[in-house]
């Protein structure tokens, strides 16, 4: 794994430096808005997603400054996801990567401002991106609106089933929605920016998906067998909540073996890139066996 570990590494170096240059420590007031969205953006976390759309584009021969903005404004929308989903109104955590959320921190009505400015600012950097030419710049845009559409999809559905009898179709459809579709954008903008083929892209979008569905069934996992100070968040609140998860329905064994399935099938959809999906294949692996 320390091939995989140096290259989430190198990717997160990476786009930091690039959110630090976006969305500086110093600018235009208000500061407590701007000290708000960095106490988010800069809270830790692999970067895991900016790191996929870096492994995609690499997959197919794209420079990393290429990829780079539309990375950035990915962790920005993913950032304004979390800063909302912790809110009193959403799952009312305490918690996110081991310290105060943001409406704990600078209160409620500056944390959704400061959500509402990344997922503004995240389509103001595609937009002014000028090594992406404008047809790519408008695929990107789109591509990340509907993401981040599904996103307010998954959450409303992950409401709506607390304490309700559910269903795997159910399930995965809230969590394709929520997680997954901001991963599969990921996967497919790096493959889109690289000039990847029609079918390659659908493929790498394949990926996407059920890289994305994995990533939460670990996650729900995590959620019942790992402690709070290893998690960076309230451990069990998903049980507490009867919130839809791959555990309620199957318990924690059946849910890594549903998990290890999901993962084989992940690994097919890119048979076809050989030793040049070597970092996407390594990152199947990592999140097979995620731990926070």
């Amino acid at each position: 794994m320390s091939d995989i570990n140096q290259f989430i590494e190198e990717a997160a170096a990476l786009v930091n430096k690039e959110l630090d240059w976006l969305i500086p420590a110093e600018g235009q007031p208000p500061r407590k808005l701007r000290d708000a969205m960095r106490w988010s953006l800069f809270a830790g976390g692999k970067r895991f997603r900016p790191a996929l759309m870096l492994a995609a584009g690499r997959a197919f021969g794209a420079a990393d400054a290429k990829v780079m903005r539309t990375a950035a404004a990915v962790e920005m929308i993913h950032t304004y996801s979390l800063i909302h989903d912790d809110l009193p109104s959403m799952d009312d955590d305490d918690l996110r990567r081991g310290r105060e959320t943001c409406h704990r921190k600078y209160g409620e009505a500056t944390a959704i401002l400061a959500g509402d400015a990344l997922q503004a600012l995240a389509f103001q950097t595609i937009a002014e991106d000028e090594q992406l030419a404008s047809d790519t710049r408008i695929r990107m845009i789109s591509g990340l609106g509907q993401a981040a559409a599904c996103m307010v999809v998954g959450q409303q559905l992950d409401l709506l089933a607390e304490g309700q009898s559910v269903d795997e179709e159910l399930v995965e459809s809230i969590h394709q929605n929520k997680t997954g579709a901001l991963i599969a954008f990921s996967a497919e903008a790096g493959a889109i920016i690289a000039g990847a083929s029609d079918e390659a892209t659908a493929s790498i979008r394949q990926y996407g998906k059920r890289l994305g569905l994995l990533f939460q069934i670990v996650d729900d996992i995590l959620d019942e067998t790992e402690e709070t100070v290893s998690l960076g968040k309230t451990a069990g609140k998903d049980a507490a909540a009867e919130k839809a998860t791959f555990t309620r329905i199957y318990g924690i064994e059946e849910s890594w073996r549903i998990a290890r399935r999901i993962a084989e099938e992940t690994t097919g959809s890119i048979e076809f890139l050989g030793t040049d999906g070597k970092i996407l294949r390594s990152m199947i692996e990592l999140v097979s066996v995620r731990r926070s």
